[in-house]
């Protein structure tokens, strides 16, 4: 009969290997070489640009999307050290742009809205440089896993999975509160409007039949002849 594992789980234990799995999730956090992930405010008419180091050879993934603001979009570029544009998109409410360093420096990302100047727009972006270490020592190498190293590997990947869809959800929830709260505030300033309306004609409907059951008294002049 196959062993169960008990309660208690034992380091020792070598045949109860998911006993640890528990342990192993405080350390199974997905992170990269280098890595910049943040929103900001974009004020109205400006521009703002991030820099980055990335090695020659190193593979960067830039992503970027429009939270809040105006139509939802914006400018993006993306420069080499030496200032040539390796990426140009122009009013883009998101984009994935994905590149190999041809060089050594720092590597700078813009993004403005000068084609604005009404609203301010809240911009996420997420710049990856490089390739995840790998959790295990020589897993690029080719060789065959233990079903534990298997199991440590999965849980990697599902965990990058989980990480990539709540940044997703998340923006989705900040597009939809600022929708509605928008909406809101549209639906407030209309609902005073209407009521300002109704007092005043109701007011002008008073005024008016009071006109119409008002005693007239008329004037009798007298012309001496």
């Amino acid at each position: 009969t196959p062993s169960r594992c008990p309660r208690q789980c034992s380091v020792a234990a070598t045949g109860c290997w998911y006993c640890r799995l528990p342990l192993l999730l405080l350390f199974l956090v997905p992170g990269s070489s280098s890595a910049s992930e943040s929103n900001f405010e974009l004020p109205d008419n400006a521009k703002q640009c991030f820099h980055e180091d990335i090695m020659q050879g190193t593979k960067g993934t830039l992503q970027f999307q429009v939270i809040t603001g105006g139509h939802c979009d914006v400018d993006c570029r993306l420069e080499d050290p030496d200032g040539n544009g390796l990426y140009k998109k122009m009013k883009k409410q998101y984009d994935n742009y994905t590149f190999t360093a041809s060089k050594n420096g720092t590597y700078k990302f813009c993004f403005s809205k000068e084609f604005s100047t009404f609203t301010h727009k809240t911009v996420y972006f997420d710049f990856q440089g490089g390739e995840d270490p790998p959790l295990l020592p020589g897993e690029n190498r080719v060789r065959t896993l233990t079903q534990m190293q298997s199991v440590y590997v999965s849980i990697q990947e599902a965990l990058k999975s989980v990480i990539d869809h709540q940044t997703h959800f998340r923006l989705r929830e900040a597009q939809g509160r600022s929708s509605a709260e928008d909406l809101n505030t549209r639906v407030a300033y209309w609902l005073v409007r209407e009521a300002l309306i109704l007092l005043v004609v109701s007011i002008a409907q008073v005024l008016l039949l009071k006109s119409f059951f008002s005693d007239k008294r008329t004037r009798t002049t007298c012309v001496e002849s």
